[in-house]
């Protein structure tokens, strides 16, 4: 089968909602998103295999690849993959780094070693991913061992409001850590969302003519 005029993003689940929503507010009909479960970020020796699922599986389908992840913990597998299959992926160590953008992360990881972040996604999905994902709720025990060396919860709002603000502070209440907010709004996602749709359109382009 010929490649169609489409392009894929293989998406972390955590950003589906904002590249959602950057694909809306940018016209990207081209589009394609297909996620991969959030809860990958808890296994992160698996991210770099079920990424080359999905780039294998969606080869010759699409005009063009780009993948929605940071190195995400897979301490360069996931790069080595990606280098294997030619195919890009957003820039950074993790999506903190690209929500906040690698100068303001480096700023705020300089002030505070010991901090703890939050996306918008991470917030909503908190008791599911950190306090059962993480066995707390079972093992209250293990609060200690996971977060004794933290002092900070850093909210990262990529769409801020007063309901989400009072949600985080109750989320570093609930691990015990002072709290923080930042208004970050798509970051670096959005631009390098914005690349990967350039190239993609040359490639339709090619593929068309």
């Amino acid at each position: 089968m010929g490649a169609q005029p489409a392009f894929l993003v293989i998406a972390c689940g955590a950003l589906a909602r904002e590249i959602v929503a950057l694909r809306t507010l940018n016209h990207w009909p081209h589009m394609v998103v297909q996620c991969l479960p959030a809860e990958l970020h808890n296994r992160p020796e698996k991210i770099p295999q079920a990424v080359r699922a999905k780039i294998h599986a969606a080869r010759g389908r699409f005009a063009s690849i780009f993948v929605a992840y940071a190195d995400c913990g897979t301490g360069g597998l996931l790069d080595a993959v990606l280098i294997e299959e030619k195919v890009e992926r957003i820039p950074g160590a993790h999506c903190y780094e690209f929500f906040a953008g690698s100068t303001q992360f480096a700023e705020l990881a300089e002030a505070e070693l010991g901090t703890f972040y939050l996306t918008d996604f991470l917030l909503q999905h908190f008791e599911r991913l950190i306090i059962h994902g993480l066995g707390i709720d079972k093992h209250p025990e293990l609060l200690p061992i996971y977060f004794g060396n933290y002092k900070k919860l850093s909210y990262l709002a990529q769409v801020p409001s007063e309901e989400k603000l009072a949600a985080g502070r109750v989320a570093a209440a609930r691990l015990g850590l002072e709290f923080e907010s930042h208004v970050t709004g798509y970051g670096e996602l959005a631009s390098s969302l914005a690349h990967a749709h350039t190239q993609a359109t040359e490639s339709i382009i090619t593929w068309q003519n």
